[in-house]
């Protein structure tokens, strides 16, 4: 029954969809329903696309007919978040600035999951131009947390987290310029990977801050994980900050053994600000993979402190540059003015939210004259010593762990009038943008009844390191099967 064949995995849907046992148009159509029955409340989604989906469908099924045989992604349901360029759907970055902005091309991360015969349900929510912790800067409509809708969901990858978790869609993409896939998939009990920086493209991704954000995919488990980035990673010349390197075929580093792994715990990663129950959490976790056979020792990441603010120097300087563009002029947003130096400020002031323009504001200072030396520069410097950290304890590492985020999801509203609180939710997961590494979220318990992440970090291109930690963990662990019900009760997925 397609119903309830949506609380499965990308593995166990592939498995359905070659027997037979269910259409990739049952399928989707179970996903449709899904999003009428939930996201008018969770607000996942900004827009759905179902006669495109269905009509991607109805080819896999003709594919089905003929015998073809069918890649791992083939006939599966997905969505992504709306800073990807979809040719001929609307991309709007959650502004009004970009509302009805309808792109000419595809991201290349759309055209390779189209080659791989995903079906494209629609477009999900996320804060501003990516910019925010908990997707309530969204121009329009703030995304719930599915476990408790008084909660955020983390941000600014929220809807693609919120899709995941309740089911609305077999997997999505994030982009991750912060911790805008992990701490979202922390929040909401999902698997979240942020890949090296350069190793998939983001040819199509509207920027934030072009030398941080990276796409990644969030899933329901590992392996789902990994087949997503056999699919999106990979060289693409139209990107220039695209490294051609061997990607591997990440399945193959699913193996239920981590004997041996070293793995440092970072002393910085469990100072003040950390949940007391989210350490204790993530303690357990730690001893569950001594258990399992590895090595865990601490380590220390001196620099790690400098993380908060040299990223928000960066990030807001690279965010000054790159929304430059949007004046009016050339596409999105124009705003009626006597003159066009007055529809230059008036479409800017119209067309940003607050948090975008707090940002923009903060990049423009930074980069500004007399200033750039005394702070974009001396950020500049600090990223290369959290870089130098990072080197450092690889030397003597194969992983690092850490909580996903410091507290599990708040309250909407906790810490949207205080930015520095809301900024600081970001204290574990900016360091590993700053250093262009690869990091995995995955679900390692509850606290007050909502979902906790840890962080498993790697060195450059070496994902499936990670893949192969967090999937031993899973193995052993149950956390991952959990789903919530909408209505605050746990169930084990399958179970209703």
């Amino acid at each position: 029954m397609a119903t309830r064949d949506i609380e499965k995995s990308i593995s166990e849907l592939h498995e359905l969809l070659v027997h037979k046992d269910v259409s990739s148009t049952e399928l989707t159509n179970a996903y449709i329903d899904r999003i009428h029955n939930v996201d008018p409340d969770l607000q996942a989604y900004l827009t759905v696309l179902e006669d495109q989906a269905l009509a991607q469908a109805a080819e896999v099924d003709s594919k089905i007919a003929q015998g073809e045989v069918l890649s791992s992604l083939e006939g599966i349901p997905m969505a992504m978040k709306d800073n990807m360029c979809t040719e001929g759907v609307r991309t709007s970055c959650a502004s009004k600035m970009l509302e009805n902005f309808i792109p000419p091309y595809n991201a290349t991360v759309t055209d390779r999951l189209r080659a791989a015969g995903t079906i494209l349900l629609g477009k999900l929510n996320m804060d501003e131009f990516a910019m925010g912790s908990s997707t309530e800067n969204s121009y329009f409509a703030k995304t719930r947390n599915p476990w408790d809708m008084e909660y955020v969901p983390g941000g600014s990858s929220g809807g693609a987290a919120v899709a995941v978790a309740a089911d609305e869609a077999a997997f999505a993409l994030g982009s991750d310029t912060g911790g805008s896939i992990r701490q979202p998939a922390a929040f909401c009990g999902v698997v979240g990977m942020k890949p090296t920086y350069g190793a998939v493209s983001r040819y199509g991704l509207i920027a934030y801050a072009s030398s941080l954000d990276q796409i990644g995919p969030l899933t329901k488990t590992v392996r789902d994980n990994a087949l997503v980035m056999n699919a999106i990673a990979g060289y693409d010349p139209r990107d220039s900050t695209s490294v051609p390197y061997e990607k591997p075929d990440y399945t193959k580093f699913l193996v239920n053994d981590i004997k041996g792994l070293k793995i440092g715990i970072p002393r910085e990663y469990y100072g003040e600000g950390i949940d007391p129950d989210v350490a204790k959490g993530i303690q357990s976790g730690i001893r569950t993979l001594i258990d399992l056979g590895a090595e865990v020792a601490e380590c220390s990441l001196p620099h790690t402190e400098y993380a908060i603010p040299a990223y928000y120097l960066i990030a807001t300087a690279e965010a000054s540059s790159n929304l430059a563009r949007y004046d009016g002029v050339r596409y999105g947003y124009r705003a009626e003015a006597a003159d066009v130096l007055g529809m230059f400020k008036t479409t800017r002031a119209e067309g940003f939210g607050p948090e975008v323009k707090r940002r923009i504001m903060l990049g423009t200072y930074a980069l500004s004259s007399g200033y750039y030396d005394a702070y974009y520069l001396k950020a500049q410097k600090v990223r290369t010593l959290i870089k130098q950290d990072f080197d450092q304890a690889f030397e003597k590492f194969d992983i690092l762990l850490s909580p996903t985020a410091p507290t599990p999801a708040f309250k909407f509203g906790e810490k949207s009038a205080n930015p520095l609180a809301m900024y600081l939710s970001d204290i574990t997961t900016v360091p590993i943008n700053l250093a262009g590494i690869p990091a995995i979220s995955i679900p390692a318990g509850f606290v007050k009844g909502l979902p906790i992440g840890m962080q498993l970090m790697g060195k450059a291109f070496d994902e499936g390191t990670l893949y192969r930690a967090a999937y031993t963990f899973e193995q052993t662990t149950n956390y991952h099967t959990l789903k919530p019900n909408l209505s605050g009760e746990v169930l084990a997925r399958g179970s209703r």
